[in-house]
């Protein structure tokens, strides 16, 4: 089997909301999206066997566009769901790290209780889809804690996915798992679409 864990493209920045902070895609995430979505869906592309969707909108909408590209239905997954989910205000980490920021190196109050939440959904699927090809758009937190569980560091934030980012991890009929790829982007240089309105 193998999962092709998606990071969401480039959304709006939100602040000072009454209710959590779910913004939609910004236009350059629809760009972002459209690239991805032209990668994977290309004819000589393998196959891709089912499409699963963090629940926040800025997933969603990747998650969409993607699936329709390749004929298949966008599948919410609760677990899916970044650790900040609840938050009142959604400020791009880019747009953190650009600024000097501290919060760019935010690490999830519970790392070890939010990877334990990721890794059970992540079981499930792994079960439910064995030899299969499987995408999961989600969170640059998820993508971390995933990656991590594969290479047996723990709960970590190791990197910052790029958008619309593909890492890919291979899992054996035996149960071990392994990282075959990490932050693929090609997509986008093909493309000619830029990572952030900050670098373009």
């Amino acid at each position: 089997m193998e999962l092709l864990l998606v990071r969401h493209a480039r959304p709006l920045r939100v602040e000072s909301v009454d209710g959590p902070a779910d913004p939609p895609l910004s236009p350059l995430g629809h760009r972002q999206t459209a690239a991805l979505a032209a990668w994977l869906a290309d004819p000589v592309a393998d196959r891709v066997d089912a499409v699963y969707t963090s629940p926040l909108r800025r997933a969603a909408e990747t998650a969409a566009t993607l699936a329709a590209a390749l004929g298949l239905e966008a599948r919410p997954e609760p677990d899916l769901a970044e650790y900040d989910a609840e938050a009142l205000a959604y400020i791009p980490i880019e747009d953190l790290q650009a600024a000097g920021d501290p919060r760019w190196r935010e690490v999830p109050p519970d790392i070890e209780a939010f990877q334990a939440r990721v890794m059970v959904g992540v079981d499930r699927l792994c079960a439910a889809h064995a030899a299969q090809r499987v995408v999961l758009v989600c969170h640059g937190g998820v993508i971390n804690v995933i990656v991590s569980a594969v290479l047996g560091l723990g709960a970590q934030m190791l990197f910052l996915p790029g958008y619309t980012s593909v890492s890919r991890v291979l899992v054996a009929s035996s149960g071990p798992r392994s990282l075959a790829s990490l932050n693929e982007l090609a997509h986008l240089r093909v493309a000619g679409v830029p990572l952030t309105e900050l670098s373009g």
